[in-house]
């Protein structure tokens, strides 16, 4: 399990990294999902990696 978090916003970024982030249910700054990882969710990553923050969930 991964915890992602948004920490930069998402104005002036490109329009598709605010689908992504969307996607992944991260609208404001300090919202956070938990997700098993795989490979779907490291390539969303991938392309908002500058944005988020990363971390192993217990």
């Amino acid at each position: 399990m991964i915890k992602v978090t948004l920490v930069k916003s998402l104005i002036g970024a490109k329009p598709n990294q605010k689908a992504t982030a969307a996607s992944l249910g991260l609208r404001k700054i300090g919202d956070s999902i938990t997700a098993d990882e795989t490979a779907v969710l490291d390539g969303k990553i991938n392309v908002i990696t500058h944005l988020v923050k990363v971390e192993k969930a217990d």
